[in-house]
């Protein structure tokens, strides 16, 4: 932070379950419960077939590949990842799912390597392993240091915003929610009794004039306030107008970023009274690569999503994306090619609200730009 600018890490989901906890050097039990597969270890099969072996074990910074080394120069004020995923070795299987995710905490290194400062909880995962599940991962994240946001003990907990101190007395405050849109059971919902995440049921002014009335009791003069959300379906850019509304009542009532995950792949950018609005951050780690149907969107191009915000005022100063790519469960840097094709869709699809993505190839590596009027 240079002392007019706050500088934060946002991404989408980052799923270290399944198949990656079991490149790790500890994996946990392998059976699944799913329709097709029954062996976590079929997805790493998957992912070397489509594109080489895997060495078994790989060391816990694996996943991240590249991704580490562009956090470290970057050097941001606050990193913010969707934690899709139980981080247990026990809980029963949510009833209802046909997907569970979850890692072995013995693996939680993996995590930490990427100094996250807040992971944000409130998806449709993290009670894969149910309430005891979740108590699991409070407490594996509370032992590793990690702060999150969107799901806790109780309503109240699941409601409390992370805290990442900055300079000068500031602070960046992450409030995070989700919506049954993302695939949220609705009896995940938290209560005062009962552990769970912090569940909006509709996308109405009324919510969102309560979630910014509960900014505003916290936030101080200096503070930047983020709301994450995890909202909509696994595909397609089109935004749907309660998701426009929505975000835009936020940013009217208080909030100065809306950091939107849940998409597989990245989706359009808005910037709304000058204040940024991530729709879909897209997947950042996962063991989908082997996975076929919807190559279309070229769910293996992922990004980091670098935002500038002026200090004082929470305007949008800068979004730097740096594209990347899965391959052998690991990120690289993408190439010119495929940096192309992905700042050109972007392009294409922000257009209509009001913003623009330009592409560099700049060394050491690419990046995408957001313009906006």
């Amino acid at each position: 932070m240079d002392g007019d600018t706050v500088t934060l890490f946002l991404c989408g989901d980052v799923m270290l379950a399944r198949g990656v906890d079991q490149i790790l050097p500890h994996p946990g039990d392998p059976e699944l419960r799913e329709p097709y597969i029954r062996d976590s270890r079929a997805y790493v099969e998957l992912a070397e077939e489509k594109n080489g072996p895997i060495p078994r074990p790989v060391d816990f910074s694996w996943p991240w590949g590249d991704a580490l080394a562009v956090l470290d120069e970057a050097a941001p004020d606050a990193r913010v990842v969707n934690l899709e995923t139980s981080v247990t070795a026990g809980g029963e299987a949510a009833p209802g799912k046909s997907l569970h995710y979850r890692m072995n905490p013995a693996n939680l290194p993996c995590l930490s390597a990427a100094r996250p400062d807040v992971c944000v909880l409130a998806n449709n995962h993290v009670l894969d392993s149910g309430p005891d599940g979740l108590e699991d991962t409070l407490d594996c994240l509370a032992g590793a240091g990690l702060q999150v946001a969107g799901a806790g003990r109780d309503l109240t907990a699941a409601r409390r915003p992370a805290v990442v101190p900055a300079r000068a007395g500031r602070r960046i405050l992450v409030f995070a929610f989700g919506t049954p849109s993302s695939g949220i059971p609705r009896r995940w919902a938290a209560t005062d009794d009962r552990p769970g995440v912090d569940l909006v049921p509709e996308l109405t002014d009324a919510g969102a004039a309560a979630i910014a009335g509960r900014v505003r009791q916290i936030k101080r003069p200096g503070d930047i306030a983020v709301a994450s959300v995890h909202w909509g379906g696994n595909w397609g850019y089109d935004i749907p107008s309660d998701q426009i509304r929505f975000a835009h009542a936020l940013i009217d009532g208080g909030v100065d970023l809306v950091h939107g995950h849940s998409s597989h792949h990245p989706r359009p950018a808005e910037v709304h009274r000058g204040k940024l609005i991530l729709y879909g951050c897209g997947d950042l780690i996962d063991d989908y690569e082997g996975i076929t149907g919807y190559e279309r969107y070229r769910d293996d191009l992922r990004l980091l999503h670098l935002v500038r915000v002026a200090a004082h005022t929470g305007r949008l100063v800068e979004l730097r994306m740096v594209p990347l790519q899965s391959r052998r469960m690991r990120l690289r840097h993408a190439t010119h090619r495929d940096t192309e094709w992905l700042g050109g869709t972007l392009d294409r699809v922000c257009v209509r609200l009001g913003t623009r993505v330009e592409v560099s190839h700049d060394a050491p590596y690419d990046v995408l730009t957001l313009r906006h009027r």
